[in-house]
């Protein structure tokens, strides 16, 4: 009975602790609502050219932790999709950023498998990831026109519901 407590105990803990990072090393506060965006740099998988955050200013941006391993992100990425439909020729940009390590190859797999297309960036080094303080995932931040983060969120969310898709439209004027 005692072992059966313990199996128990440790599927709950993994379970917990599925979509978290597997370096855990880099639990500082990180990017922060109300401060300056750190400016990172990462590769476009469609283009291959290197995207810096700061040449975004201008744009509200949807800085968006993710990966195919990971259920909430899974869930969360038709919400995506369509808010980024929904924004097309505004000053907008999503940036959802991939901390697979399996690289492109994973990646497009998944888009292959699950019809699923985002904007997508690869943090190779992870140093997008640590400049932000990412310690789990999905961690989406958004970003205002000057570059200033006005809202993290942490978990799974439904980016197309009509309050989301209100607040980053107000951002925009």
């Amino acid at each position: 009975m005692r072992h059966i407590l313990y199996v128990l105990i440790a599927c709950l803990f993994l379970s917990f602790t599925a979509c978290s990072r597997k370096d855990t090393a880099n639990k500082s506060a990180g990017a922060t609502e109300k401060n300056p965006a750190p400016d990172v740099s990462v590769i476009s998988m469609a283009s291959g050219s290197t995207l810096n955050l700061s040449d975004l200013k201008g744009k509200v941006v949807m800085l968006n932790f993710w990966a195919t391993w990971c259920p909430p992100c899974r869930e969360e990425i038709p919400s995506m999709m369509k808010l980024n439909s929904l924004m097309v020729g505004k000053p907008f940009q999503m940036v959802a950023v991939s901390v697979d390590e399996g690289g492109k190859p994973a990646i497009e797999s998944f888009f292959k498998e699950s019809g699923f297309l985002l904007p997508t960036y690869l943090d190779n080094s992870g140093a997008a990831a640590k400049s932000y303080g990412v310690t789990g995932i999905p961690e989406t931040f958004i970003i205002d026109k000057q570059g200033v983060i006005v809202k993290k969120i942490i978990g799974g969310f439904a980016w197309d519901s009509p309050e989301a898709v209100s607040f980053l439209e107000e951002l925009m004027k």
